[in-house]
């Protein structure tokens, strides 16, 4: 008898299947049929909740910028941690951690997905700067930061990051993204009014010690 699921459920388990399909086959490889495979599901149902597979893709980057934004959320509300460490570790837990993230980049980089990717970069920035601004204002509160713009300078951090650092747009070698994260974290505690070097000295340990940006949250 078949099993009758609720949407949500149905629709998670699509997204599950095309992730890891993504991360092994590819996504050019990976086909419709393939996920219908792994999921045991009728064309029809999987029309019913996705257009194509590309608009599968665009449902996992929702959800993987949603599990981001959770992690944000976490960190700001983490009481162990100094405004500084909020401000970096919830910029710094946005790295993709998966590997099924770092298989959809590429992707994402493709003349055909360039409005994908500019709908990633936009959200991103909406979603994200209200938290960031809310740590910038706590800095403000604590006289840790000085600005009159708390959401506006968060709203340049984050495009700023995006763009810089994005494959799509530059490839910087070692040395040079090395240079670009110091400029970027200058950079910050400018626009947030921090002490010259707080942010930086932050920058270091969290760059010799990643486990603790993955376990923050």
């Amino acid at each position: 008898m078949r099993t009758i699921k609720e949407p949500e459920i149905r629709k998670g388990e699509i997204l599950d299947a095309a992730e890891k399909l993504f991360a092994t086959k590819g996504y050019e490889a990976a086909t419709v049929n393939d996920i219908l495979d792994v999921v045991q599901i009728a064309k029809g149902t999987f029309y019913y909740h996705f257009k194509s597979k590309e608009d599968v893709l665009d449902g996992i980057v929702k959800r993987q910028i949603d599990a981001g934004l959770e992690k944000a959320q976490a960190i700001a509300a983490d009481p162990r941690l100094s405004i500084e460490e909020k401000l970096l570790s919830v910029i710094l837990a946005q790295k993709p951690q998966e590997p099924v993230q770092e298989e959809i980049l590429p992707v994402l980089h493709e003349p055909a997905n360039a409005l994908l990717h500019q709908k990633i970069i936009s959200e991103y920035v909406i979603r994200l700067s209200p938290i960031l601004a809310k740590i910038v204002q706590e800095g403000i509160t604590q006289k840790i930061f000085n600005t009159p713009y708390p959401q506006e300078i968060t709203e340049i951090i984050l495009t700023a990051g995006l763009v810089i650092f994005d494959a799509a747009y530059f490839q910087w070698t070692q040395e040079e993204q090395a240079q670009r994260i110091s400029a970027f974290v200058y950079t910050m505690e400018c626009l947030t009014g921090a002490k010259q070097g707080s942010l930086m000295q932050l920058s270091r340990m969290f760059s010799k010690d990643t486990e603790k940006i993955n376990q923050l949250g």
